[in-house]
């Protein structure tokens, strides 16, 4: 893993939490995005040295949804930086993690990405993130 990419943190309404990370921890905004792949409206912000993606389900069966239903509005995942997504997925099988796909998938910003199971990360859904745009 090269780097800590983003911190990714589930919330009801996006439209409705945002001030408070703009306004008033006065984190700057980056911008909003659609991801329909996974059923996501997010919002990007910029905490220095590192991301926050705020996740606002789009669908109530995208796995967000899921999350809050189950746990409540707050931290969900912890994302990775990598290159070579798909070589990294195949080290960490090799390793006995369970992914939750079997290549990655269309995320935020362009990236692929893909999930380890938190069953396989002591209790953490941690992302592998690549957004060199080369996942061969």
């Amino acid at each position: 893993m090269e780097k800590v990419d983003h911190i990714g943190i589930a919330v009801k309404d996006l439209d409705a939490v945002l001030p408070y990370y703009t306004d008033t921890l006065g984190i700057p905004l980056l911008g909003i995005e659609e991801v329909p792949t996974q059923g996501l409206r997010v919002a990007f912000l910029d905490a220095g040295n590192v991301k926050l993606e705020l996740l606002e389900p789009a669908a109530e069966t995208s796995a967000v949804a899921k999350f809050i239903e189950k746990r409540g509005e707050g931290v969900h995942h912890i994302a990775f930086g990598v290159t070579g997504i798909r070589e990294r997925m195949d080290e960490l099988r090799e390793n006995g993690v369970r992914l939750l796909s079997d290549g990655p998938v269309p995320g935020a910003g362009g990236a692929q990405v893909a999930f380890m199971h938190p069953k396989s990360s002591y209790g953490v859904l941690y992302e592998l993130c690549d957004k060199s745009g080369n996942q061969e």
